[in-house]
């Protein structure tokens, strides 16, 4: 059993949050080579001879010939069939016409490629598919004397909890995570396309299920981020 050491070094960090913008599409979800492919299974010939341009103009036509939750199945078995059994995606592709999958379903780690699944078919069926939108954060976070520890998906999470008000539904649901008191293996399918940008600069994308601009009460502020460590592990 997981147990919480008082013993661990904590570290300490001075946040600063640069910018907070809302997108309902993500650059590069989705490339060519996606387009060619899905053009093929949605029952388009003749993929090959379209420009670059034209795919996802002609990817969206194809796919208005499907009825809705039938275009979800074609997509969701392209990008997660090796995770999801025929019976699961049947359900999502109905389950996605009623509800934004990519903040609801219980798998977590899948709620990146549900979000760009959702996202395409919304566009596709001008909006008949629930519109759903995340948050790109763009923050400064230097470590106690320039410490060089590896700043990892945890560990931002951990710090950007600071700066936000206690409403905040991760720091509702997941407070001991957050804390240290438990392991934080949420946070890998929580912030998405976690970014290195240099001189101290990172950038994460996260659902606005999670994390909103509302949410910062807080824009510069110093924290102290406490590491989970498992003592039965250490034994």
């Amino acid at each position: 059993m997981n147990s919480y050491s008082k013993d661990k070094k904590n570290m300490k960090y001075l946040v600063k949050i640069i910018d907070v913008k809302s997108t309902d599409e993500l650059e590069g979800a989705w490339n060519n080579n996606d387009y060619m492919e899905l053009l093929t299974r949605f029952g388009y010939p003749d993929a090959e001879q379209l420009k670059t341009t034209e795919l996802k103009e002609y990817l969206f036509m194809a796919i208005s010939d499907f009825e809705p939750n039938e275009a979800a199945a074609i997509l969701l078995d392209y990008k997660l069939s090796n995770v999801l059994s025929e019976g699961q995606i049947d359900n999502l592709s109905n389950e996605m016409l009623r509800v934004k999958v990519s903040e609801n379903y219980t798998e977590i780690d899948l709620h990146h490629n549900l979000f760009n699944i959702n996202q395409l078919l919304y566009k596709a069926y001008n909006g008949k598919f629930p519109q759903a939108k995340v948050n790109i954060v763009e923050f400064e976070i230097t470590g106690e004397h320039n410490a060089s520890e590896e700043i990892t998906k945890e560990t931002v999470l951990k710090a950007l909890s600071y700066g936000l008000s206690d409403n905040n539904l991760m720091k509702r649901l997941l407070s001991d995570q957050l804390e240290g008191k438990k392991s934080f293996p949420e946070a890998e399918g929580i912030a998405w396309d976690f970014q290195n940008k240099g001189t101290h600069i990172y950038s994460i994308t996260i659902s606005e299920k999670w994390l909103t601009k509302n949410d910062f009460t807080n824009l510069e502020y110093e924290c102290t981020v406490e590491p989970f460590v498992d003592e039965n592990e250490e034994e």
